[in-house]
């Protein structure tokens, strides 16, 4: 993998998650909407207002102090709470749309966006209960996304070891003292890793590193 930062990488992302995700969304009966996700306290529809509104942040170019802070995020649903759920899921498709070349733009500093979107949307396929949350044909642009924003953020260095997969996936940075981690297993288990999400039923190993040390998102 090359280090260089590819600008098209996030927007990419949420196009193709855009094109297989909003359908789903269309699909859905209200009650799913009031489904739990894997985000404490939130509803489906809790974290499809968050996604929304975070996108159109990103495309008008709003970013005041606190901006994507656990209390701005709870005053973005709250002021949603009124929406029906398919103008939530209009405001989704609009960010998913236009954001791409708003954080291409940006140098990297919104890359992390494009990558939380991506989760929150298998946050929402694990809540209605598709097989592979994580996984499908937002996956390869999803995992060469992580890598870049964790070499970008500095941690761990760690290389994985894809099942399925030709070479390996290098992530992290070097920082010229500690060792690289290694992981083998699924892409798919790779990114629950890194996002914090459940690891129930998954099977993989790690070395090197604890499994707390690459929750990018905290």
């Amino acid at each position: 993998m090359a280090d260089e930062r590819d600008p098209e990488l996030p927007g990419l992302l949420l196009r193709t998650e855009r094109d297989l995700f909003v359908p789903l969304l269309r699909e859905a009966a209200d009650r799913d909407f009031e489904l739990r996700t894997a985000c404490p306290g939130w509803t489906v529809r809790d974290v499809l207002a968050h996604c929304g509104a975070a996108l159109t942040r990103v495309v008008e170019g709003r970013f005041e102090r606190g901006v994507f802070s656990p209390e701005a995020n709870d005053r973005d649903i709250a002021e949603r709470a009124g929406w029906t759920n398919a103008r939530v899921v209009d405001e989704l498709e609009r960010g998913m749309t236009g954001a791409g070349p708003v954080i291409a733009a940006s140098g990297g500093k919104l890359d992390g966006i494009a990558l939380g979107e991506w989760v929150h949307a298998g946050d929402v396929r694990e809540a209605f209960g598709v097989p592979g949350a994580y996984a499908g044909p937002g996956l390869d642009p999803a995992l060469d996304l992580f890598a870049a924003v964790t070499r970008d953020r500095g941690t761990v260095p760690l290389t994985a070891r894809l099942t399925g997969a030709d070479g390996e996936l290098a992530l992290g940075a070097e920082d010229g003292e500690r060792e690289r981690a290694r992981y083998a297993g699924d892409g798919a288990t790779l990114i629950r890793l890194y996002a914090g999400r459940p690891l129930t039923g998954t099977r993989y190993e790690l070395t090197g590193a604890r499994e707390s040390e690459l929750n990018l998102f905290g």
